[in-house]
């Protein structure tokens, strides 16, 4: 099994961010920070926080994201969609808002008739 905490500990290094702003960041000590350095089997939803704050996709790194990312694949009609970044869920929220805004015309429209 992969040491999440490791995996993790190399990425905030590499990104330069400091110890004490990711705690500030995530909203824990820097104390909480190194002790999950050390833990083997860090939460995904944390993982996911942190690759967040620091700009990094963990879902390559981590084995246990692959079912995840499987799942989205099959999913999403849209390949470049499979990356889990920011960028992608916005721009899928934008879809659905520009379709929503359409048929909430088309309806109002059609009650005006």
């Amino acid at each position: 099994m992969q040491h999440r905490g490791e995996i993790i500990k190399e990425a905030v290094y590499k990104s330069g961010l400091s110890i004490t702003e990711l705690a500030k960041r995530i909203g824990k000590s820097r104390r909480w920070v190194y002790l999950m350095f050390e833990n083997n089997s860090v939460s995904l939803d944390v993982i996911l926080q942190i690759g967040t704050i620091i700009h990094h996709n963990f879902t390559k790194d981590i084995e246990e994201f692959e079912p995840i990312k499987k799942a989205f694949d099959k999913s999403s009609n849209n390949s470049d969609n499979s990356d889990f970044s920011g960028e992608s869920w916005k721009n899928k929220y934008l879809q659905l808002l520009e379709e929503y805004n359409a048929l909430l015309k088309e309806k109002i429209n059609s009650s005006e008739n």
